[in-house]
């Protein structure tokens, strides 16, 4: 069996940044990534202080965490977006780098993005929550 992923606009609704407000999966089984954290393999936060660092360190754990269940950035199907931060233009530049790397089409799907008041490191500024529909 396939799994078919269709991602829709409805045209009610008001135009996107690049994510889509529903998510379709018609088929198969899925993965639920923990929040991906900056922090390195031996557990220490990358880059205090720099959400650009931050994002990037978040990048290369998700995209090892998809590699681990044989998955690639489209076959997210959710993403919420955890950004320490009650500036909209850090929420803005979070954004732009995580749909900018490598990551990007997992961003092109149903997707939050808030700002919050505290994550669970000392100093983390994103972290970034991922459903996943796994391939056949």
């Amino acid at each position: 069996m396939t799994t078919r992923i269709t991602r829709i606009n409805p045209d009610p609704l008001h135009p996107t940044p690049g994510y889509h407000h529903v998510t379709v999966v018609e088929a198969g089984r899925t993965a639920y990534l923990a929040g991906q954290c900056p922090l390195d393999r031996t557990g220490s936060l990358v880059g205090p202080g720099s959400i650009e660092a931050q994002v990037d360190q978040v990048v290369e754990n998700a995209l090892a965490a998809l590699t681990a269940v044989d998955a690639e950035p489209q076959h997210v199907v959710r993403s919420v977006i955890y950004v320490r931060s009650e500036d909209r233009d850090a929420l803005v530049t979070a954004w732009r780098r995580l749909t900018g790397s490598g990551l990007g089409p997992a961003f092109t799907t149903a997707s939050t993005l808030l700002g919050v008041a505290q994550l669970g490191y000392p100093g983390q500024l994103i972290e970034v929550d991922l459903t996943v529909a796994l391939p056949d």
